[in-house]
């Protein structure tokens, strides 16, 4: 589970993949890895999920049903590559508009030539900035999504308590994340998978292979869809749920502003 905890000499600690790091020192070396695969960071996702990433990322926006009229706005947050806010512009009949956050500028970078190419500028803003600070006032947005991204984030309950700060009255928070399979003989399939082909095809795509090493251990420390769907109360949330995809390898958590 990603949370700080005290070390030994009174520290503060948090996990990366299966290292304990000092709480300060996780975000920089977050920020390394995406810097490293971020021209080929869509590429990997569809090795990682063997292509389901696009389905479940989907389902993700028909759970949200964005709204087709003026004014309405969405955060998506660790998105800079833009695939969660193209989904939800094209789903609003390019109505709404989509700020897309990130803490890391070379994922920002590829986002933004990815939404001129596809000619969707005008609905879209892109902020370098962090999920547990973020530089909107309360109660801005009708929607904050995050996909594949809260697990990377230092301290998650802080990220959370921001989410529900910015979001409307009403407002729905949905986070897609990998999650604890639930289905015997596919979980040990999908830990082969996971240690054993990841970090080699992160390899052969990127020539990189630990970046893709730490994205498979942080998947494995990540609350489990209880815990997490826990922590999101915590935060405020009201009519929690989530919906496992493909035997919980990823889950769709939601939450409401009420």
């Amino acid at each position: 589970m990603s949370e700080s905890r005290t070390s030994a000499e009174g520290g503060m600690e948090t996990s990366y993949g299966f290292r304990e790091v000092a709480d300060g020192e996780k975000q920089g070396l977050v920020n390394e890895v995406f810097h490293k695969v971020a021209k080929r960071y869509d590429i990997m996702n569809d090795v990682m999920s063997v292509g389901m990433h696009r389905v479940w990322k989907d389902a993700m926006i028909s759970a949200l049903n964005p709204r087709k009229e003026p004014g309405y706005r969405t955060l998506d947050v660790a998105g800079g590559t833009g695939d969660i806010a193209f989904r939800i512009i094209e789903a609003s009949n390019r109505m709404a508009h989509s700020t897309v956050l990130d803490i890391n500028g070379s994922m920002l970078s590829v986002g933004a030539e990815r939404a001129a190419k596809k000619k969707l500028s005008d609905n879209l803003t892109f902020v370098e900035a962090n999920a547990e600070d973020l530089p909107f006032e309360p109660n801005s947005f009708d929607a904050y999504t995050i996909a594949f991204g809260i697990r990377n984030v230092p301290r998650i309950d802080v990220a959370l308590s921001e989410a529900y700060r910015v979001l409307k009255r009403g407002g729905r928070l949905l986070v897609l994340e990998f999650s604890e399979v639930d289905m015997p003989l596919l979980d040990r399939v999908y830990d082969t998978w996971s240690f054993n082909a990841i970090p080699k095809f992160g390899k052969a795509i990127t020539g990189e292979a630990e970046p893709y090493q730490y994205l498979v251990e942080s998947i494995r420390k990540f609350p489990n869809q209880e815990n997490f769907a826990e922590m999101i109360r915590g935060a405020g949330f009201s009519r929690v749920s989530f919906t496992n995809y493909t035997g919980g390898i990823a889950a769709l958590h939601s939450g409401w502003k009420l």
